[in-house]
């Protein structure tokens, strides 16, 4: 077997601990959606683009509610949370093109969340032989699109 020793991850974990402030209770409270890549505002929950996607078009679902976990959330939170995630497959497949569909979410920050406080589901399109293996090897990410193009090509379908 094989180990490939990525430390930059670890010291990144290690290094900030919990943010002071949420950053997804701050962008909701924002006024300016363009500048924060909110591309639509929902009743309970809104979609904005990860700001370190791991693929061009990786947006997230995000109660505006901060709740740290998934049984939290109220039915219609969660109803209308899949709903967009529903129509997010359908706008990733309609603008990439992509042979897949990531969709998940990472509770706590043993599982993997960068903001452990408040859920959010991740939607993000792939393609067979992506790169996305760069980031472990080269601590890069190949990404074709900004992401103020991302923005206005997803704002457009919303």
């Amino acid at each position: 077997m094989d180990y490939l020793f990525t430390p930059w991850r670890y010291s990144y974990i290690q290094s900030s601990g919990l943010p002071q402030v949420c950053i997804f209770c701050e962008k909701a409270k924002s006024q300016d959606d363009a500048a924060d890549y909110i591309v639509h505002r929902g009743e309970h929950c809104f979609i904005i683009l990860n700001a370190y996607p791991y693929t061009s078009g990786h947006v997230m679902v995000v109660p505006y509610k901060h709740i740290d976990e998934l049984r939290k959330l109220d039915s219609d939170a969660a109803r209308e949370m899949m709903s967009l995630s529903q129509q997010l497959e359908t706008v990733l497949r309609e603008l990439y093109k992509p042979d897949g569909i990531n969709l998940g979410m990472n509770i706590g920050a043993a599982a993997g969340a960068g903001v452990a406080g408040h859920i959010h589901m991740h939607i993000l399109p792939r393609w067979t032989a992506d790169s996305n293996f760069m980031t472990v090897v080269g601590e890069t990410r190949v990404l074709p699109e900004d992401l103020a193009t991302t923005y206005q090509r997803m704002k457009a379908k919303f």
